[in-house]
């Protein structure tokens, strides 16, 4: 079954090629301009056992901000392409992952219905260029890009960077669970019977 896609997005503030592999090995090509974003890019794509390749070219002089957005809008769109008409996929995944201090659960159900459930704390001190709140502009897109629930909650951490890198890791983590095929569903996984 393929479950690839090539999506390109050129606007004014960014040029965004992203190429998809679902049923890959975690190999990945990443380059945003932003290194600790490629970084986590790249920890979602080895834990969630994609191939993926991403150049991403936007105006950073300005800030991280419309990149990290746009990447995750079109990212979104990637996987929302790949799953195709979502048959067969087992639509839920979970993930809890611990990063030295912090502790992060990712939830996700790929229900075409988008919805971002961000609960991390404001009260991290500030360490980085890439901070929580981008990471939050980040999983908004991505959620509405894909068409998916995403739940996301820190239940500690006193480190920004291991805050940011465990709900990397358990979104790829919880997205590979969701987007197994599971031979006993034989249309999309809702008693709506459409997704």
């Amino acid at each position: 079954m393929d479950r690839t896609s090539s999506v390109k997005r050129t606007t004014k503030e960014t040029k965004i090629n992203i190429k998809l592999n679902l049923n890959g090995k975690g190999r990945h090509e990443i380059s945003t301009g932003i290194p600790f974003f490629d970084h986590m890019l790249t920890l979602f794509t080895v834990h969630g056992f994609f191939n993926l390749s991403i150049d991403a070219k936007g105006d950073l002089e300005v800030d991280f901000h419309h990149t990290i957005e746009d990447v995750g809008l079109v990212l979104g769109n990637a996987f929302d392409k790949a799953l195709g008409d979502r048959k067969g996929i087992k639509r839920y995944g979970h993930a809890v992952i611990p990063m030295d201090d912090a502790l992060a659960a990712v939830t996700v159900d790929l229900s075409n219905r988008p919805f971002l459930v961000y609960n991390v704390s404001g009260d991290i001190a500030p360490g980085l260029n890439f901070n929580i709140s981008l990471a939050k502009e980040f999983f908004r897109a991505f959620a509405v890009g894909c068409g998916m629930n995403l739940h996301i909650n820190v239940y500690y951490g006193d480190n920004e960077h291991h805050i940011i890198e465990s709900l990397f890791k358990a979104t790829g983590r919880a997205m590979d669970q969701a987007i197994s095929i599971d031979e006993r569903i034989t249309g999309v996984h809702s008693t709506k019977g459409a997704l």
